[in-house]
């Protein structure tokens, strides 16, 4: 019967203390590229596959593939979480799960790109 009730306390405590969501900076591709270019310093992520960042980049752009899994994680865990970082994938879903993930990682300034690569206006690079 003991074992019971810890198992029941154990679960309902874990249900009432959800992951703590960091709020995320999702912006439009115009304030995105506009609040990058007035951002000393500032990195650009393209979290997609190789083969996606190679068939078009936005220019400066670092290829971090989400994906990657530990890979990935360590590349994270090597930058400076003091800069600011804008982030964009294809759609815009894979990037804000990057953000998620840098926000609680300590990172202080991160920015997703609305609509990914396909909301992009301006050139690629390729």
């Amino acid at each position: 019967m003991l074992r019971i009730v810890i198992v029941l306390m154990l679960t309902v405590s874990c249900m009432s203390s959800p992951k703590k969501r960091i709020p995320m900076n999702e912006l439009s591709p115009t304030e995105w590229a506009e609040l990058h270019s007035q951002t000393p310093e500032a990195v650009i992520l393209d979290v997609r596959t190789e083969e996606e960042f190679e068939s078009g980049y936005i220019a400066g752009a670092i290829n971090l593939d989400i994906r990657g899994g530990a890979e990935f994680l360590a590349s994270i865990e090597a930058l400076d979480t003091s800069k600011a970082y804008f982030v964009y994938c294809r759609s815009g879903a894979r990037s804000g799960q990057a953000c998620q993930l840098m926000g609680q990682m300590g990172f202080e300034t991160v920015y997703n790109l609305e609509g990914g690569v396909l909301a992009w206006e301006d050139d690629l690079e390729e």
